[in-house]
């Protein structure tokens, strides 16, 4: 569920953000929108183009 959020907020961006912003963007607490990204990199759905930047594939 969290991941579907972070990925739809990386999505709608349209440029990479950092974790804060993505917790500000889905009301999410930083925590949980940091171990989404982790999970959403790791399937393959997110990246990181730049050091603590994450984008939607």
């Amino acid at each position: 569920m969290n991941e579907e959020k972070v990925l739809e907020a990386l999505v709608k961006s349209g440029v990479p953000m950092k974790a804060a912003e993505v917790a500000e963007a889905t009301g999410l607490p930083k925590a949980d929108v940091d171990k989404a990204i982790k999970n959403l990199v790791k399937a393959g759905k997110a990246e990181s183009p730049k050091r603590c930047f994450y984008a939607a594939k």
